[in-house]
């Protein structure tokens, strides 16, 4: 199933976060118990040639693929999508123009100005016609609009009802940052959470999604309840983390008891 349909279908998603750039890594992410795979290239290392490699093993493993372009990089947006991602996240998007300007970089005519070219894509999906392929694109592929700074609040409406913009993804990191004036930077500050919650209630409202990324999994539960579908976590750096502090407690767990 596409991320588009299961999102409809109103599941609740988790997506691993990729950073490094490199095709085997990905490979090994992706085959993890993860709902879909999201290169970033914004922060993350991830760069136009390894999304075009790294995309081959998340859709080898029969999940849906993200990519987060840098900021103001519309251009890459168009070029994820012909690489073969589903969904593109687009940051610092704090106008109405800028909502505009990935629109019409992630849609073909009539709803933006996407050139025609899906490369890689269309064999990779692997199945239809390039005429069904046109004529489903607009409504299978998603754009994220990042909401991470008071300038996207304030014109949060207009960037919803942008036609192309099918959901916001909510950067709680910067948002914090924003928040408090860069005071602080504190995924789960509480004085900014009813704001949060408010922001997937109007997405809610104008019929379009809403994503989060959950620093903290703790609250994971709450942003549920808020309305937020698509959660991304999970960057290499953490799982390996994770994994290697599982790994040698219960070894010296094992140790301590034969002792």
């Amino acid at each position: 199933m596409s991320l588009k349909s299961r999102l409809a279908a109103g599941e609740t998603l988790c997506t691993a976060w990729s950073g490094v750039p490199d095709a085997l890594t990905v490979e090994l992410v992706a085959q993890q118990g993860f709902d879909c795979v999201t290169l970033d290239m914004q922060h993350g290392g991830h760069h136009e040639d390894s999304v075009l490699r790294g995309l081959a093993p998340v859709l080898a493993a029969g999940k849906p693929s993200l990519v987060r372009i840098p900021v103001g990089r519309f251009d890459m947006a168009s070029r994820a999508l012909d690489f073969g991602a589903e969904a593109v996240i687009a940051p610092m998007v704090n106008s109405v123009e800028d909502a505009r300007q990935f629109a019409a970089a992630m849609k073909y005519p009539p709803v933006g100005a996407r050139s025609w070219g899906p490369t890689y894509a269309f064999p990779r999906h692997g199945q239809g016609s390039q005429q069904d392929w046109l004529r489903k694109s607009n409504e299978r592929t998603l754009a994220f609009a990042m909401i991470e700074t008071r300038a996207a609040l304030d014109v949060l409406d207009g960037i919803l009802a942008t036609p192309g913009i099918d959901g916001i993804f909510l950067g709680p990191s910067d948002f914090s940052i924003a928040w408090t004036k860069g005071g602080t930077v504190d995924s789960t500050h509480e004085d900014m959470m009813e704001t949060i919650a408010d922001v997937a209630a109007r997405a809610h409202a104008a019929g379009k999604y809403a994503a989060i990324f959950v620093v903290d999994p703790a609250v994971a539960g709450r942003v549920v309840k808020m309305g937020y579908q698509l959660l991304a976590m999970g960057s290499e750096h953490a799982l390996i983390a994770l994994g290697a502090s599982v790994l040698l407690a219960d070894v010296k767990k094992s140790i301590g008891n034969r002792q």
